[in-house]
């Protein structure tokens, strides 16, 4: 559990911070080089590894949320390594309920990792 608590901690305020700025910068994305896409994509992976080989947790609890935004991650920087010049989601519905759903799970993993009991 321990190991949860501290990666809720990291985790939580890092997703916060992703999705509104991504959400207020969202922009910044429509003339992007796909090096940076690439390199984006490096990020993404080896944040999602690291999470999946420290936490790899599948029982029916909050922790799980923690190993599964790790292999969303972990495909996410798979995807924009293989597909650097493919082009953005625009900003729509359903760009727009993805990042509040990471912004949501942002605050869950915050409150978990800073106030659980």
């Amino acid at each position: 559990m321990h190991h949860s608590i501290l990666i809720a901690s990291i985790l939580g305020p890092v997703l916060i911070a992703l999705s509104t700025s991504e959400y207020l910068n969202f922009k910044i994305w429509e003339n992007t080089h796909p090096t940076l896409v690439y390199l984006n994509g490096l990020f993404l992976l080896t944040g999602g590894l690291i999470i999946i080989r420290l936490h790899n947790v599948w029982t029916p609890a909050w922790p799980m949320l923690i190993t599964i935004v790790g292999w969303l991650c972990f495909f996410a920087g798979l995807f924009r390594m293989f597909f650097p010049t493919q082009k953005q989601l625009p900003l729509n519905y359903v760009s727009k309920i993805v990042m509040l759903t990471l912004f949501m799970i942002g605050i869950f993993l915050s409150y978990k990792g800073y106030f659980y009991t």
